[in-house]
């Protein structure tokens, strides 16, 4: 069995974890609605994934919704792993991602993502995507109690700027943010950089850019020959090279690539290599 040797993080300065994670969203079903095909292979992959050293897990209420965060339930990986999942978005079986901030919607959703983990309360809680028809604050705040009554243990951000980042920190420790982030795509290194600065993790979602990995791919191609890896596995490789405080959650529902994903932390670029794709 592939084995995770990624160095380690602090989430919220107190969990510590292998910075390559696993993303929960693809056990669903399609369009990430409603239960996968196959529910016992679902479950197989993240237990796989836990036994492969993958001690990082990321989930959401929305994935399913409600499936992805039942499914890590029933494998058994809660008590291995650090789970972290979202509030703030409705979802429809036309499969839209509608967002939706009130702090009476992401109390309640604390507390069903909390009995659907079946976990007395959830390592890290983030905010999925801030809503425009709610003030930033006031949906800040919500998680802040929520941390406050031990509901949740650690607080975190997604699809979010600098300012919006700092804005939280001023209701609340941000333990986390979690961005659209890969070697192709850096569209929010200044938040990557503010995550540095405040030593919060920052979680890098389509860590493999869903497959385009855009004009590097022959420069990623040439490395991976190096290597005898692919080009998606340099890529993984480059994001745990490139910020300690990186944390890429690559997800899948294949065992192999589940593999394929881990032995990439196995990986180690030369400075020369690191460099061609800065």
């Amino acid at each position: 069995m592939v084995t995770n040797e990624s160095s380690t993080f602090d989430i919220g300065g107190e969990l510590p974890v292998h910075r390559l994670g696993y993303g929960a969203m693809r056990i669903t079903g399609e369009d990430i609605i409603g239960p996968p095909s196959d529910e016992d292979a679902a479950r197989a992959v993240l237990r796989h994934a836990v036994d492969s050293g993958v001690d990082f897990i990321d989930t959401a209420d929305s994935y399913g919704p409600g499936v992805s965060e039942r499914l890590i339930r029933e494998a058994g990986v809660t008590d291995e792993a650090v789970v972290a999942t979202k509030a703030g978005l409705l979802r429809n079986t036309d499969g839209d991602w509608l967002r939706h901030g009130e702090p009476d919607y992401i109390r309640n959703q604390a507390l069903v993502s909390r009995d659907r983990l079946g976990v007395d309360s959830i390592d890290l809680f983030q905010y999925h995507a801030p809503d425009d028809d709610v003030p930033f604050e006031e949906s800040v705040q919500a998680f802040a109690e929520l941390k406050d009554e031990g509901i949740i243990d650690h607080v975190g951000l997604s699809n979010v700027g600098v300012d919006e980042l700092e804005t939280a920190l001023d209701h609340v420790e941000i333990a986390t943010v979690q961005n659209q982030y890969n070697v192709a795509d850096r569209h929010s290194e200044h938040v990557l950089e503010a995550c540095e600065e405040h030593g919060i993790g920052y979680m890098a979602y389509f860590p493999l850019g869903a497959g385009d990995l855009g004009d590097l791919g022959e420069t990623l191609d040439d490395i991976a020959a190096a290597h005898d890896a692919t080009r998606y596995q340099i890529g993984l490789a480059w994001l745990l090279e490139h910020s300690d405080v990186t944390l890429p959650i690559p997800g899948t529902s294949s065992i192999d690539h589940l593999e394929e994903n881990v032995a990439a932390s196995q990986i180690d670029l030369t400075d020369d290599e690191y460099a061609r794709l800065l």
